[in-house]
């Protein structure tokens, strides 16, 4: 099927009207390894031809205050971000740990969830920055190699 790897993009409004809000912090997403002893290698962003932008990939734990009513199995999403350096949120945390943030460059890939006759469409999250990040995570790079 040659829709299987495609990501949709959308708009961040669309689909959280209520913001998100960060749990804990955004760490950087590394690949699975049964030997404990090897070192960690964060992934990147390749399928296994190559495709891909070969940026580095990062993981965060956000909720979603719309999802609150639902129950709180929709509360709690996982987000992945495509970035060459950690996105790192504004600094109004309104509690320990959690802070109101909005995506940029949302994408979504349906998939199914549950099992046997308790299934139901989930999505896979990905973004590529946080609006208002100031760390560098969203360096135009074109730009930067023509000041370099």
């Amino acid at each position: 099927m040659a829709l299987k790897d495609m990501w949709i993009p959308t708009d961040f409004a669309a689909v959280f009207p209520q913001g998100l809000m960060l749990v804990g912090a955004i760490e950087a997403d590394e690949e699975f390894s049964s030997d404990r002893n090897a070192p960690r290698r964060q992934k990147l962003d390749m399928d296994r031809d190559g495709n891909g932008s070969r940026k580095r990939m990062w993981k965060a734990t956000v909720m979603d205050p719309a999802g609150a009513g639902k129950g709180a199995k929709n509360t709690g999403l996982d987000i992945t971000f495509i970035s060459d350096a950690m996105p790192t949120p504004p600094a109004n945390e309104v509690a320990p740990g959690f802070c109101p943030i909005a995506l940029e460059g949302l994408m979504l890939k349906p998939r199914v969830v549950g099992n046997g006759e308790f299934k139901s469409i989930g999505f896979y999250i990905r973004a590529t920055g946080i609006v208002g990040d100031n760390s560098g995570a969203k360096v135009n790079e074109p730009a930067a190699r023509k000041a370099a």
